[in-house]
């Protein structure tokens, strides 16, 4: 999968999927906002931050995830309290340089625990669910107003994120449409409970995502490098897949007119059963992430030190392990902050504790910090936009939610 060479009046095929022009006007070369880059992932289904950022100094972790606890001894240590789940070696070798960190309680403001209202609620910006149809990174791009950067979203159809009046660039690396992309969250939710079903479908869910990943059409030869293995196999091949997602996406970015906003989304982090601890169905899809980055830091070259990356979900998962070795729809998540822009520190915000009366209703991790908030702040430090348009417009009826600044 190469990189082509993309202006605004070009209409080519990349890879598998097809890169369109990109709108609006390139920053100038005096301009501050020359490249700089934004790219976020959203990371659908509701990703673990308890695994993704175990917190194994807390006293009540373990005693809460049991089976599913990441041991202290595979966790990859931050500091005193946090690690990154094993899975994620290249991010952890970036937070060491001071190119990555964690935002361990972070939700946006829906409480409803449902996989679409969340979803909306994150890519819209706005406070309530169906409150708009247009994305908060597309209004960003209206923000800007004269200093307006090119845009792209990555996969099948346009990520609501990045939907609104301001056309932007598109570009797909497998097939060019999805088949009914709600019913298996529907289905998993549906079978959460079944000792039975709940972890055979899980584990269809993780075959079938290991599959897409890697682009392989099972009744067709296998696609060159994949050396067979089964699972096992389709799981280095959709790595190895992500890498190069990252490097192609990067290579359009690098172009002289390239994007320097991008949206993406991440599929198959709804783990009502067979999550796993060090390893398992959640380790699976982590390590794709985690490949997706290695493959963006290494495409970006020098501009990675311009770059900032944003993975976050719709909302966490429960505290306790449930029933089918899983975990069940929750609220507070981890979100990973990724790039050379990146000041050099901590987590971001506070860390509420996994005390039983900390707990969200009992059973979540309870947010400190507001995805607004954390948006916000990356959007005016590092893409200068102003605070009554971020107040106003990228984040309708958002004026008393303060952005987190100082990240960039």
């Amino acid at each position: 999968m190469t990189a082509h060479l993309l202006t605004r009046r070009s209409l080519l095929a990349a890879g598998a999927g097809l890169s369109v022009a990109f709108m609006g006007r390139s920053a100038s070369a005096d301009d501050a906002l020359a490249g700089r880059k934004l790219i976020v992932v959203i990371c659908r289904g509701g990703m673990d931050g308890l695994s993704v950022s175990p917190p194994i100094g807390d006293p009540d972790y373990a005693g809460l995830r049991r089976g599913i606890a990441i041991p202290s001894e595979a966790a990859l240590r931050l500091d005193d309290t946090f690690a990154l789940h094993p899975s994620l070696a290249a991010i952890h070798t970036m937070a060491r340089q001071g190119e990555a960190r964690i935002v361990p309680a972070m939700a946006s403001p829906d409480r409803a625990r449902s996989h679409f209202e969340a979803q909306d609620v994150l890519e819209t910006g706005a406070a309530g669910v169906y409150a708009t149809d247009s994305g908060w990174l597309n209004r960003s791009l209206s923000a800007m107003g004269d200093r307006r950067v090119p845009a792209l979203s990555v996969g099948a159809t346009s990520p609501l994120i990045m939907r609104g009046p301001v056309q932007t660039g598109a570009w797909s690396p497998g097939r060019a449409s999805e088949k009914s992309s709600r019913l298996p969250s529907l289905l998993m939710d549906l079978y959460a409970g079944d000792p039975l079903l709940g972890p055979a479908f899980a584990q269809g869910l993780e075959t079938e995502a290991m599959a897409k990943a890697t682009m392989v059409d099972m009744s067709k030869a296998p696609p060159p490098g994949y050396a067979g293995g089964g699972l096992a196999g389709l799981q280095r091949q959709g790595q190895a897949s992500a890498k190069r997602i990252g490097q192609t996406v990067a290579g359009f970015m690098m172009q002289p007119e390239g994007p320097q906003l991008v949206a993406l989304s991440a599929e198959g982090f709804d783990t009502h059963a067979n999550q796993g601890a060090a390893q398992g169905q959640l380790a699976n899809r982590l390590a794709y992430l985690d490949s997706l980055a290695e493959g963006l830091r290494e495409g970006l070259g020098a501009q990675w030190s311009k770059t900032v990356v944003v993975f976050a979900t719709e909302f966490g998962r429960t505290a306790r392990i449930n029933g089918t070795g899983g975990t069940d729809h929750g609220t507070g998540s981890t979100a990973i902050l990724l790039g050379g822009a990146l000041k050099k520190g901590g987590i971001v915000g506070d860390w509420p504790t996994l005390k039983e009366n900390a707990l969200f209703e009992g059973r979540d991790t309870r947010p400190s910090i507001d995805s607004r908030a954390l948006f916000k702040g990356l959007l005016a430090d590092h893409m200068g936009i102003d605070r009554r348009a971020l107040d106003t417009t990228v984040f309708p009826d958002s004026a008393g939610v303060a952005p987190v600044l100082g990240l960039v």
